[in-house]
Order: C-alpha cells, then sequence, then structure tokens
C-alpha cells in the first residue's frame, strides 16, 4: 500500500485546475498553497468510454481549459466503479440512496484521474484503490443520504468525513479516493523537476 508523504519542497507557482475542496485541502496539507482555477469541461461520457479512459481524459481535459503550458498544474478527476457499473457525483437524494445500497458489504474501485503539467511536459495516470464498504442499515443509508455529502461526492460518500465509518478496508492510497494521490503528485513533480515552487 503506498505512503502518502510529504514533498521535500513545494512547487512553486502551482496551479490547481479544480474546484475541488478536497483537493485544494490534500495540497495545503502536504505544504502547497496552489493558486485555484475553476476549469469548465464538459465531463459527459463517450459512449463506449472506459471508465479509465474517462478520468484520464477528464484531469487532462481540466488541465488544459485553465493551465497554460509553460505553467505548473495539477488537475483529477474521480469515479467509482462497482462491478460493470460507473458511479460520478448523484443528482438528486434517491440516487444517491441507491449507489449506497450497491456500495453496502461490497468491495468498489476508486479510479483517480491525475494530469500535471511543467514548463511545456505533462503526465496524465490513473490511480486505483479499492474500498470495502461493511453491510450498511437502511437507517444509515438514509440518514447519511440526507446530509449534502453525497451530492457532492463521486459514488455518493466522503471517506474523510462520517462515511469512514463505512469502511471495512482500503487497498491503496487512502488520499485516491479523497480526491487526490498525493504519492502519484509529488512523484510526477520530482520526475518533471517542479518540486521547488511555491
Amino acid at each position: 500500500m503506498p505512503k502518502c508523504l510529504s514533498p521535500v519542497d513545494s512547487a512553486p507557482g502551482l496551479i490547481l485546475a479544480s474546484s475541488s475542496p478536497q483537493r485544494l485541502a490534500l495540497l495545503r496539507t502536504h505544504g502547497f498553497n496552489p493558486e485555484v482555477r475553476q476549469p469548465e469541461v464538459d465531463e459527459t461520457q463517450r459512449p463506449d468510454e472506459e471508465p479509465r479512459t474517462l478520468v484520464r481524459r477528464l484531469a487532462l481535459s481540466k488541465l488544459a481549459a485553465v493551465v497554460a503550458d509553460h505553467e505548473t498544474g495539477v488537475a483529477g478527476d474521480t469515479v467509482v466503479v462497482i462491478g460493470d457499473e460507473m458511479l460520478t457525483k448523484p443528482l438528486h437524494q434517491s440516487r444517491a440512496v441507491e449507489m449506497l445500497q450497491l456500495l453496502s458489504g461490497r468491495t468498489h474501485e476508486v479510479l483517480g484521474g491525475l494530469a500535471i503539467c511543467h514548463k511545456g511536459q505533462k503526465i496524465s495516470q490513473v490511480i486505483r484503490t479499492r474500498v470495502t464498504f461493511r453491510k450498511l442499515t437502511a437507517e444509515e443509508i438514509d440518514a447519511y443520504s440526507k446530509t449534502n455529502v453525497p451530492l457532492q461526492k463521486a459514488g455518493a460518500y466522503a471517506i474523510q468525513n462520517d462515511a469512514a465509518g463505512f469502511v471495512i478496508s482500503t487497498d491503496g492510497c487512502r488520499e485516491n479516493v479523497i480526491g487526490l494521490s498525493m504519492p502519484a503528485v509529488l512523484a510526477a513533480l520530482r520526475f518533471l523537476d517542479a518540486e521547488s515552487a511555491n
């Protein structure tokens, strides 16, 4: 299981191409102080597009939408996959209930698309984390679905908040489930020689 380590130095001039407060918080926790730019990207899945392809494409699209080639930027996208079904953010409470019922007592995958650029170079990849939920009661699902959290999260849950109690185990980086795999971010910045900017 990869460890989530802090950087030696934080990347100067780093731009976060995301409106996600979770991604911003993760970067700040690891010593970064990025400029936030909010991309407007059509996140519609293309016909026959695989989840891994989708999250990588969207991360790259978000990055390209607000970060110039000569700048240093990071973008991410997240989906949950269980069986043959891909779960994004539910549009309403009833869909959140359906998603939580589907995840209850089962193992699912969280796919995190990551795109990073620095001085004309780009890296993109997909990070996978497996998460196993315990069996949830109908009362738990109903109560959690009525909070404002599920409508903001792929798969209708936030592992860093109350839904942590739903989880039996994780295989892979937990931060990927929150929104951004920091080990992957740090490795990419080091590879691109962009680790010392803030």
